[in-house]
Formats: C-alpha cells, sequence, structure tokens
C-alpha cells in the first residue's frame, strides 16, 4: 500500500493540511476493505506506546478496545501518544495524531474532525468504534482545554 503518515505534522503543515492530506489518500484507495487495511497499516506504525502509561489513568473507558491516551505539553503545544489493542482503532489513533499531535491548545479547540465525514468514516465504523473515536476526540479536547486554561493563567501573571 505504501501511504505512510508521519504522526506529528510538518512544521509548516497547518490542521487543515493534515486533514486534506487525509481525505486525499482515502479518495486514492477504492474500496472500504482497502481503507480498513490502511487503517490497520497506520496503527502498526504507532511510535511504541511505553508500557509504563499502560495504566488505568490513562485508559479511556467506552470503548470496548483497549485505548490508552496521553499528552505532554510541550512549548506551547500538546503532544500525543496513544494506543489500542485494536488493529483498526490504533490506525484511527494515526489519524487523531496527524491531526492534532503537536498543535497548540487553541488550534486544537479551533478545529473539527471534519476528515471524518469527508472520507466517510462515520457510516463505515461499527458503532463501538464509532463510540470510541468519539471518546479519543474528547479527551483530546479536554487536554486543549486544559492547557488553554494554563496558558490564559500564565499570561495573567
Amino acid at each position: 500500500m505504501g501511504l505512510p503518515m508521519q504522526a506529528t505534522p510538518a512544521s509548516d503543515e497547518t490542521v487543515a493540511d493534515a486533514q486534506r492530506s487525509i481525505v486525499e489518500t482515502f479518495e486514492y484507495l477504492d474500496s472500504w476493505t482497502e481503507r480498513y487495511q490502511y487503517l490497520i497499516e497506520l496503527g502498526r506504525q504507532l511510535p511504541p506506546f511505553p508500557e509504563a502509561k499502560q495504566i488505568e489513568a490513562n485508559r479511556l473507558y467506552g470503548c470496548q478496545a483497549g485505548v490508552w491516551l496521553v499528552a505532554d505539553y510541550r512549548s506551547g503545544k500538546l503532544y500525543f501518544e496513544a494506543t489500542s489493542d485494536s488493529a483498526i482503532v490504533a490506525g484511527l489513533i494515526a489519524l487523531l495524531l496527524k491531526v492534532y499531535s503537536g498543535r497548540q491548545p487553541d488550534q486544537i479547540l479551533a478545529t473539527s474532525p471534519s476528515f471524518i465525514d469527508e472520507i466517510g468514516l462515520a457510516e463505515h465504523l461499527s458503532p463501538h468504534r464509532a463510540n470510541g473515536l468519539s471518546l479519543m476526540l474528547e479527551r483530546v479536547r479536554a487536554f486543549a482545554m486544559a492547557h488553554v486554561a494554563d496558558d490564559l493563567a500564565g499570561s495573567d501573571a
């Protein structure tokens, strides 16, 4: 298949660029069988998730698959790490990391994940996977909200 995807954005790549890249890649794939295979490949390309971070505090509940998601706030940006014991969910994680990891919290909050509808994920995921994707997006936004508040508090000092 050979369609690699970076987990964090290139320095000049915008959120819109990342979403457009995902949409263009999925348009290139002819069938949902190919698209699922691509998601599985993306999941396999995720950087290893430290076992020490696979703890209950980092687990997302409500997903049928095991999902662990953490964020690191550095230099005004959030960097996400995540893993799943489901190959397709790991691929969904890779898509989310491409769009949101390495971004400023306000960029994350200002961006709706339009690529999900544009590539047809909403209608092709099982209800459990769709719920898991929704929970991952909520967690990403919660991390961003927490750090936007930190940024505002820091600017008042």
